[in-house]
């Protein structure tokens, strides 16, 4: 139940979405209706740049409550739920500005029927049902244990979209077919039942990712029930489908070989290269973080080769780089096709999705990149 402070933590989230242009008059009464609260378990954890720091709701309720209405992620299950893991972020419930963008290019009305792709904390589930009702409203969830929590969350606020355990992979078919879909986890690859699945004319909405980068918001128009196409639109950072994720091989460090480099490696974290890479190095992670100098970015790739840039304080940029391929010279002849491109924004990137592949495009539909 909201008091007088958290209602009005509540409205000054809301006023500072719609202010931002992410909450539109449209979805406001929803998320006023299902408050982010009634989703959260008591045991939260905060993301920070040095890891999770737990957030228990007995202990700090004010930091509990701070977290709940702040437009940040909260991550609600470590390590797929299991104990003793490396405390890896499995599931959680996204930033209330994510959600609302997400929303929004969902572009849904009255009568519409929506598929959504991984229940987790079932806010969004219940944001949808508020708008559409709950007969419209078809959710599926891999984890059984995050589908029985969402559960009850939808039930006490008052909500009852259609809760599935399954693989979302796979949509819902007895539900089908469906005027939107979207999805509240990455893919690397759309899958094509959600294409399947959508009457011709609807609108898949989905973060996509891959190795390389963190990912990105692809809104898809439904043609023909064989075809989608559409743009990427905004940064999304969202966890991978669990079939996603990929270990991290191991790196030999008495491999390691130094240079200097003319690229500074923050033009890497731009979402336009970011999109590019998708394509042309798919084997390859990136992850990157701010420093006192500047940006440093590590890199591995899927054979053990590895590899770190950074300017230094002298003003150089120092690569180190490991294993069997020079992995920072690839990346940089990638940024250099990129570049004689004239450095591309992330809007002018597409994507098709037809039942025999995926392919990413530049301007328009026909300039595949290959």
């Amino acid at each position: 139940m909201l008091t007088t402070d958290t209602a009005g933590q509540l409205a000054r989230l809301l006023d500072g979405l719609e202010g931002s242009g992410a909450l539109t008059s449209a979805w406001r009464p929803a998320f006023e209706a299902v408050p982010r609260h009634l989703f959260l378990p008591d045991r939260v954890w905060r993301h920070t740049q040095s890891g999770h720091v737990l957030i228990d709701r007995a202990g700090d309720p004010a930091a509990w409550w701070e977290l709940a209405y702040a437009d940040e992620p909260v991550v609600t299950q470590l390590d797929d739920g299991a104990t003793g893991g490396p405390g890896t972020a499995t599931s959680s419930s996204s930033k209330p500005s994510l959600v609302a963008r997400m929303l929004n290019a969902l572009d849904v009305s009255g009568g519409q029927r929506v598929l959504e792709a991984g229940t987790g904390t079932g806010w969004n589930a219940a944001l949808l049902a508020y708008r559409l009702g709950d007969d419209q409203v078809v959710t599926v969830e891999v984890d059984a244990e995050l589908v029985g929590r969402a559960g009850s969350a939808l039930a006490k606020a008052g909500r009852a979209p259609r809760a599935v355990c399954a693989d979302a992979a796979a949509g819902w078919a007895p539900g089908a077919p469906y005027d939107r879909v979207i999805a509240t986890y990455s893919v690397a690859r759309v899958p094509h039942a959600w294409v399947a699945q959508t009457r011709p004319g609807g609108r898949i909405v989905v973060p996509l990712h891959r190795d390389i980068w963190s990912g990105a918001l692809a809104v898809l128009d439904v043609q023909d029930g064989r075809t989608a196409h559409g743009r990427f639109a905004s940064r999304a950072l969202f966890m991978p489908a669990r079939a996603d994720r990929i270990p991290a091989p191991a790196v030999d460090s008495a491999t390691g070989r130094s240079s200097t480099t003319g690229l500074d490696p923050a033009h890497l974290t731009g979402l336009g290269f970011c999109v590019y890479a998708y394509v042309r190095l798919p084997d390859v992670t990136m992850t990157y973080a701010p420093e006192e100098s500047g940006v440093r970015v590590w890199l591995t790739g899927r054979d053990g080769s590895a590899a770190t840039a950074a300017p230094t304080r002298g003003g150089q940029i120092e690569v180190w780089q490991y294993g069997p391929t020079d992995l920072w010279n690839r990346v940089r002849t990638v940024w250099e096709e990129y570049a004689a491109a004239d450095s591309p924004p992330l809007e002018a990137f597409g994507l098709t999705v037809t039942p025999d592949a995926q392919r990413v495009w530049l301007h328009e539909p026909g300039n595949v990149i290959g």
